[in-house]
């Protein structure tokens, strides 16, 4: 059995893959925009409801190379904030620093408040440090940030090794944080759909672990879910109220409300939910499958998930669909291609379709599957977020 998808879309990409990063869909239907991040700017392309490019890219300038943190643009691209070693800066497509929030510096053994990034620009030791993120709220309003401790001007304490804020977007002005208890080599930002005092964040500590954490914001108060286990966020259901979720260990796929509970029957481990590649030796235990740091809510009833990691050494990587709309759990049914696609997990649009790369990486293409005349529409958003 296997689940034939439908080409919705081809959307061809502002920069080749030699001269930008992998590219990102995001915002809700009927206001996407297609984004990619060069060495020197951050392009980003509005989008018509078929995806069809509308207008030139917005190109805003970026204050470092990219090797050297994340990002984050807002819904309405009149600005970007560049997560970066030892800042956050918020650019006006003019070039114009909007406001600029300095933390402490995520090379590891340095001690430095740094003042600028001229600074360890050429230093071998800063070449490869760790990094933080930040993401817009859906309303754009907002600006949460995870950075390392401390601040220029601190409340936590001195040993609080990485700190969540909450930023006014505008201005830069800080309305809260809170200690993310985490020591982090990575991290990205997932915005409820709806609702731009919830965000969630996915915090990878390498092998040490995977924390995740959620934030509501009452207008005055910042508080956070600290979410047992090492998990990984990967997606946010269209209506905001569940969460996608893999295992640190890549065993375990579930679906989770926004406390971190497993969805009772919604939970899938990879051994037993998915057969060995076709073409891998059904003796050799390294050959099992095991689920990538990736998937998402295709709609409010449907996953899209992938095992492309462990079946790279067998042959081309799988992607599996799972229906969620009815009792218990579904099961993992294999995702077929009419053309070849990169070599990457799918990334889910929430509104009936999800993206891959074209195997050329000079495009991507916007799947459904088949048999869906109409993709469900306006159920969705990604907000104005991230990549790390």
């Amino acid at each position: 059995m296997s689940a034939p998808a439908r080409l919705y879309a081809t959307v061809p990409l502002p920069l080749p893959p030699s001269e930008g990063d992998h590219p990102e869909l995001l915002g809700p239907p009927g206001r996407r925009v297609l984004v990619q991040r060069a060495d020197d700017a951050l392009l980003v392309q509005r989008l018509d409801g078929a995806f069809v490019p509308s207008g030139e890219p917005v190109r805003l300038p970026a204050p470092w190379p990219r090797r050297r943190g994340g990002w984050a643009v807002a819904p309405d691209m009149s600005l970007a904030v560049f997560a970066g070693v030892h800042a956050v800066r918020a650019v006006e497509p003019s070039g114009a620093i909007r406001w600029e929030v300095r933390h402490g510096c995520w090379y590891g053994a340095c001690r430095e408040l740094h003042e600028s990034y001229d600074e360890y620009a050429d230093s071998p030791d800063h070449r490869y440090p760790e990094r933080g993120s930040a993401g817009f709220s859906v309303d754009g309003a907002l600006v949460w940030a995870h950075v390392r401790g401390p601040l220029s001007s601190g409340e936590l304490s001195p040993a609080t090794m990485d700190e969540w804020l909450l930023l006014d977007a505008g201005d830069g002005r800080l309305l809260a944080r809170a200690d993310a208890r985490s020591a982090a080599a990575g991290s990205f930002h997932l915005p409820h759909p709806t609702d731009p005092r919830q965000m969630g964040l996915s915090i990878g500590e390498g092998q040490d672990g995977a924390p995740m954490r959620w934030g509501r914001w009452d207008g005055r108060t910042l508080s956070v879910e600290y979410v047992d286990g090492d998990l990984a966020l990967t997606s946010v259901s269209p209506r905001g109220d569940r969460l996608l979720t893999v295992t640190h260990d890549q065993d375990a796929l579930a679906v989770r409300d926004t406390r971190g509970a497993v969805v009772d029957g919604l939970e899938w481990h990879a051994e037993s939910a998915v057969p060995r590649h076709p073409e891998a030796d059904p003796e050799n235990d390294e050959a099992l499958p095991y689920w990538d740091w990736a998937g998402g809510f295709v709609d409010g009833t449907t996953l899209i998930a992938s095992t492309v990691e462990s079946d790279e050494e067998w042959g081309a990587g799988r992607h599996w669909t799972i229906g969620i709309g009815g009792v218990g759990a579904g099961t993992p049914v294999e995702v077929t291609y009419p053309a070849p696609i990169g070599p990457r997990p799918p990334e889910a649009l929430g509104d009936g379709r999800w993206f891959t790369p074209s195997a050329s990486g000079e495009a991507l293409y916007v799947w459904g599957l088949d048999g869906w005349s109409t993709p469900a529409r306006g159920r969705a958003s990604r907000g104005g977020i991230r990549r790390s």
